[in-house]
């Protein structure tokens, strides 16, 4: 992976780690890559980060239905339920494929160079 690449997914790596929204499971991999960067172990370890991500993204109609959903609305709360469908749908109606709670955002910055990182 070329320099610039490489510095450029440490830091989005760094900030996805702090994201609120961010999952365990995507922080743990996030680690586990930045700690093998630059080791027998990077290109290995950048698959699996790679295919993490692809994983932990959320598409827009997955956040709409759990949003709507009964289980959605006793994770967020009812009126914050409503509120993020209503916003999902929003963003959906203009080409959003992805949720864009800060996780989401990063990872799909991230994403967006998976060729340059492989």
């Amino acid at each position: 992976m070329k320099k610039e690449t490489l510095d450029y997914i440490v830091k989005k790596t760094h900030e996805l780690i702090n994201a609120p929204t961010c999952s365990a499971e995507t922080k743990e991999s996030a680690e586990r890559w930045l700690n093998a960067v630059g080791t027998d172990n990077e290109k290995e370890e950048t698959i699996r980060y790679i295919a993490e991500l692809e994983a932990d993204i959320m598409p827009i109609d997955n956040l709409i239905n759990f949003a709507s959903s009964e289980k959605g609305k006793e994770y967020f709360g009812a009126d914050n339920a409503l509120s993020i469908e209503k916003h999902a749908i929003q963003i959906k109606a203009n080409g959003a494929k992805y949720c864009d709670c800060p996780a989401c955002l990063i990872v799909s910055d991230i994403l967006d160079r998976k060729n340059e990182m492989l």
